[in-house]
């Protein structure tokens, strides 16, 4: 049987804020119905031109696999009041609803889900576990449907490391400082038991993208943060990097190319300041 040899990332997904990524229209516990705010209907007719057009595109048309690589669903957490509702059920079936169309296509061979910050989803990421059981997500060899970490092997003998949590900053001077280090630990981790490093890692939880590559045998080794489907929160103006910047959203493709190569491509939206205020 052919190996797949691509890989769709997505991650940050937040389902049950009102800043997260929510379907045209939910209805909640009890009857209620939440309709998006105009910035949520911005972002999903973003979530639909990239599964629609930007995949199909990037893939060739081909087979592929899918990595939430987690915080699908936003939680109960900080004492925050940016919840849709604080209903946990009706932020999975949310989530679920997002998602499973995406784990639903023919094309997607496979969907593998990352438990993310546990403020978000439950103790050891028993929320997220829920979720990944009910949209199918490929069980680990415990039997676990959401794991904290993946190893993934792909078509011509790449591999891949998945987990949701890197490093952060307040400085833009050292965004690719975490990534970098969790690349060169990764290779010294591997050298120091014998084992095979992998070709590129994979994070998340920053909601800022982020790309390093660096030369190897298999021509480079990759080490990437995914960009987030949240917009900004609270929280972010608390952050000296986050006060004036502007969401990042979208995903990544990764490809695994002729004689071991990798290839990654991005697609990653602004969304615009605020107007001015003209005096």
């Amino acid at each position: 049987m052919r190996r797949i040899n691509n890989i769709i990332v997505v991650s940050d997904t937040h389902s049950g804020c009102k800043l997260g990524l929510s379907p045209p229209s939910f209805r909640l516990d009890e009857a209620t119905v939440v309709l998006q705010s105009p910035l949520q209907a911005k972002v999903w007719s973003m979530w639909k031109e990239f599964w629609g057009n930007w995949v199909p595109m990037v893939t060739k048309g081909e087979n592929y696999v899918v990595v939430h690589n987690g915080d699908a669903i936003d939680g109960v957490h900080h004492n925050n009041v940016t919840q849709i509702t604080n209903n946990l059920k009706d932020q999975r079936q949310m989530a679920f609803d997002v998602l499973s169309p995406i784990t639903k296509n023919p094309k997607c061979k496979g969907y593998y889900h990352i438990r993310g910050t546990e403020a978000h989803v439950g103790k050891s990421g028993q929320d997220e576990e829920s979720l990944g059981k009910e949209l199918g997500a490929i069980p680990d060899e415990n039997g676990n449907h959401a794991r904290w970490e993946l190893w993934l092997r792909m078509a011509n003998n790449v591999l891949g490391h998945f987990t949701h949590h890197v490093g952060t900053t307040s400085s833009a001077a050292y965004e690719s400082t975490a990534p970098y280090k969790e690349m060169v630990e990764a290779f010294v981790e591997a050298g120091k038991l014998g084992n095979e490093p992998p070709d590129f890692i994979v994070r998340s939880h920053r909601h800022r993208s982020i790309e390093i590559k660096v030369p190897t045998k298999k021509g480079h080794g990759i080490a990437l943060v995914t960009p987030a489907w949240q917009l900004k929160t609270p929280f972010t103006y608390r952050v000296a990097l986050g006060r004036t910047s502007t969401p990042q959203i979208g995903g990544f493709l990764i490809r695994s190319g002729h004689e071991d190569r990798i290839y990654t491509r991005s697609k990653i939206w602004q969304i615009e300041r605020p107007n001015e205020v003209r005096i």
